[in-house]
């Protein structure tokens, strides 16, 4: 009798140990994207689109048109502004084109017509405006300048489409919150990106239930850059306090994180001419890409200093769709080791 009741208690163990596996393994994976603005967590959620979500359809791809013109006759008033407020010189038929531009206003997408383009083209081709462009670091240009001004006569065709490329170079801040749900080998995912910029992130708080993993997405390429909200503070340091109160408060404090170090590409080229040492003084690894990028990951290992959780580091570009692929398989897999470690398999 006293065997049987063993038997019975054990066989309902072994069964409700089956139902919360299989409960685990139905579960929803909740994947939390954070870091400042500009850093590129908006890309991250383009490529998820783009790998697990069959891409953009027309719809999309014809709000991306509007976006993507609007941000090129942006970039023109922007460089326009930087040339007279830094006092560079332009040509005379250039500054006859500055001034049209703001007495015609030019602000949307309908205004890039085949004069307005041809004035961006010539203006693009004015070395005043390759001088501007060169000192972006002293106001505030979007990274993706560069391409859509020199795909300007592209942008402007009548029947253009945009390219995967042009897509996730495009810039739409975030706000609010946005949300894509996917599957992967069965198993379902939830990925939330809400803004970065300051105003934004008091809505980060009704996020963080339930969260399985943080992806905290960092630009290397912006350490000599400032803030869009307060020009006197250092987008690198913005970065660097956000991950301490993100990494280190009381929600995520536990919690294991992926540090994706983004925007490598821009870093290789900038470091060649402007050293890390603008950013951090007692960097002394001078204009070398590799130091650099060890330097970086190293202060945000120590800020994210708690030992009952690990943070894994990745390097990245996250306009590469195949090592995007990459990282989110190393999500994936820091996830389900993450689960094993807790139901006591590893």
């Amino acid at each position: 009798m006293y065997q049987k009741e063993e038997e019975s208690k054990k066989s309902k163990e072994i069964e409700e140990k089956m139902k919360k596996e299989v409960e685990s393994e139905n579960k929803e994976i909740k994947l939390l994207v954070l870091g400042t603005g500009e850093s590129g967590k908006s890309t991250f959620l383009k490529q998820l689109m783009i790998l697990y979500k069959g891409g953009f359809g027309k719809q999309d791809k014809a709000l991306y048109t509007t976006t993507i013109r609007s941000n090129l006759i942006s970039h023109t008033k922007i460089l326009i502004d930087a040339i007279n407020e830094l006092g560079i010189e332009a040509k005379s038929k250039s500054k006859k084109i500055m001034r049209e531009f703001y007495e015609m206003e030019y602000y949307s997408a309908e205004d890039l017509t085949e004069n307005v383009q041809s004035q961006i083209t010539a203006l693009w081709q004015d070395p005043g405006f390759k001088e501007a462009y060169d000192r972006r670091s002293e106001f505030q240009l979007p990274d993706t300048a560069n391409f859509y001004l020199n795909n300007c006569e592209r942008i402007s065709d009548p029947n253009f489409e945009p390219t995967q490329e042009d897509i996730l170079l495009c810039r739409i801040p975030t706000t609010g919150v946005n949300v894509i749900q996917f599957t992967v080998d069965d198993r379902p995912w939830q990925v939330v990106d809400v803004g970065g910029q300051r105003s934004e992130r008091r809505k980060w708080i009704h996020q963080f239930d339930d969260v399985s993993i943080v992806l905290y997405v960092v630009a290397t390429s912006e350490y000599n850059q400032k803030l869009y909200e307060d020009q006197t503070v250092n987008r690198m340091h913005e970065s660097l306090i956000l991950f301490d109160q993100t990494a280190n408060g009381d929600f995520f404090k536990e919690k294991n994180c992926v540090v994706l170090f983004n925007k490598i590409d821009l870093l290789k080229q900038k470091i060649k001419t402007v050293d890390l040492k603008v950013c951090f003084p007692e960097y002394t690894g001078g204009k070398n890409y590799e130091q650099s990028c060890e330097f970086i990951k190293q202060k945000f290992l120590e800020v994210g200093r708690n030992t009952k959780r690990t943070i894994f580091t990745h390097f990245t570009c996250a306009t590469d769709t195949e090592n995007m692929r990459g990282v989110f398989d190393a999500v994936t897999t820091t996830v389900l080791e993450a689960e094993l470690k807790k139901d006591g398999y590893i």
